[in-house]
């Protein structure tokens, strides 16, 4: 069966595709230059294959101006009281606004 690109959709959980009669899992391991260490026993539906990516720790950051935090104020309220007891998040807000 050719891979045509509705096949391909399908595929949801696979770390490495070999597409076509030409394509040995062999070439990826040895010199195609695709990564051969993959996950195994089903992971794949929750990782990658081992890559840079794994080794580096990412951080985001985030900075709002005094204006930015008062346009979003009621938002962020209100998600806060629905997830709980945590009232903090709140007086965050509110303390800023100070």
């Amino acid at each position: 069966m050719p891979m045509t690109d509705d096949v391909l959709r399908k595929i949801e959980n696979a770390a490495s595709v070999f597409l076509g009669d030409y394509s040995p899992v062999a070439a990826a391991d040895y010199l195609s230059g695709t990564n051969h260490i993959l996950p195994t026993g089903g992971s794949a539906k929750r990782f990658s294959g081992l890559s840079v990516q794994t080794f580096l720790k990412s951080m985001t950051y985030q900075s709002l101006s005094k204006e930015a935090l008062k346009l979003m104020s009621s938002d962020i309220t209100n998600l806060a009281s629905n997830e709980g007891p945590y009232t903090e998040h709140i007086r965050s807000v509110k303390i800023r606004e100070e």
